[in-house]
């Protein structure tokens, strides 16, 4: 197995290594069994260094695990500006490592190794005290980070220079809402110009949900140029955006190649914080500022509950203050407009 010989503690625990083959056979995406085995092993390392056995830990073994996570040096140094910053990891990524050991314990449990979770997840308890039994770690509940108006048009005047595929790309991840995945997989004959839509395939979502989503009247000139740009590199079907790199020339362009176009543009544009999720978190801002209801964003966005869609609702801040929303829609068309700039001729272009 691939993964063992990546975290060989994983090949000295019979049981965890089968629990991860089970998801793998399930289907699961590849990069969520590889975060699986990466919290799992961190794990077992643990038990092995305090010579716990994991099939036997209770959840006093488990809280060392919560410390040991919550006291590694930060990256970000040692200035402390909010209660999870300074030092340890950052409190959801101690939830991600959490996940595979709350699961593996559950598989357990559910093949009679096991009467009890020792992760836990927090549950009414009809007659305790507050009626809730808490979670070893709370989670802390954060709105996303969306830039200010000033630090878009940063960003869009810096794009504004880079070649017709990176304008396109970033057009369209604002106009569809598009996470990375899904806009790096896109392929040619997911795309509907007479209709200006664009088919988002199931194996590419998060929830492998597919939809089909709209694009704007620029991204729509912008995108003609670049498939005509595209049929210089290659004029065979698939894969949309291609590297143009001498060392994968016409290769599908990868998921990092373009977290490396945005980190780029992002630095050149003095606006750090953006990333390549920003303008999925900016796109469905606005449309809960535009006074779009909870369900047809959520659908627009692909979520399979409406929880992860309330988020953008509260960042919005329509429902503290709903007349703030009237007229916004001449902030969505504004948007367009400053986008439709990145399909204006530009000079000095770079490709990765």
């Amino acid at each position: 197995m691939v993964l063992e010989e990546k975290w060989p503690v994983l090949g000295r625990h019979e049981r965890a290594a089968g629990w991860l083959r089970v998801w793998s056979d399930l289907g699961r995406a590849p990069r969520t069994i590889d975060a699986y085995a990466r919290g799992l092993a961190e794990y077992l390392e643990m038990c092995e260094r305090e010579n716990v056995d994991p099939l036997t830990a209770n959840r006093a073994h488990v809280a060392v695990y919560v410390r040991e996570l919550t006291s590694r040096p930060s990256r970000r140094g040692a200035n402390v500006v909010s209660i999870d910053s300074g030092s340890g990891l950052a409190n959801a990524t101690i939830q991600q490592r959490l996940v595979p050991v709350r699961l593996f314990y559950d598989f357990l449990m559910e093949d009679g190794h096991r009467d009890s979770n020792p992760v836990g997840r927090g549950r009414y308890t009809p007659g305790r005290r507050g009626g809730h039994e808490r979670v070893l770690v709370p989670r802390l509940t954060k709105l996303p980070w969306i830039p200010t108006e000033q630090q878009w048009l940063d960003v869009l005047a810096v794009a504004a220079e880079e070649p017709v595929r990176n304008r396109v790309m970033l057009a369209l991840a604002y106009d569809a809402a598009l996470r990375r995945e899904e806009l790096c997989s896109l392929r040619t004959d997911d795309l509907d110009p007479a209709h200006r839509t664009l088919r988002v395939r199931a194996e590419t979502t998060k929830n492998r949900l597919e939809r089909v989503v709209p694009y704007s009247a620029p991204t729509g000139v912008l995108l003609s140029g670049y498939l005509a740009h595209r049929a210089t590199i290659s004029r065979a079907r698939g894969p949309l955006f291609l590297s143009e790199s001498r060392r994968n020339h016409a290769e599908p362009l990868s998921l990092w190649t373009w977290s490396k176009v945005v980190r780029r543009i992002a630095l050149a544009a003095d606006v750090p914080r953006f990333s390549t999720h920003t303008t999925r978190h900016l796109c469905l801002t606005d449309l809960a500022r535009m006074g779009w209801e909870l369900h047809a964003i959520a659908t627009f966005a692909g979520h399979r509950h409406t929880d992860s869609t309330l988020t953008y609702i509260h960042l919005s801040g329509r429902d503290l203050a709903d007349k703030l929303s009237r007229g916004m829609e001449q902030i969505h068309g504004w948007r367009v407009q400053m986008v439709a700039r990145l399909g204006e001729q530009a000079t000095g272009t770079v490709a990765l």
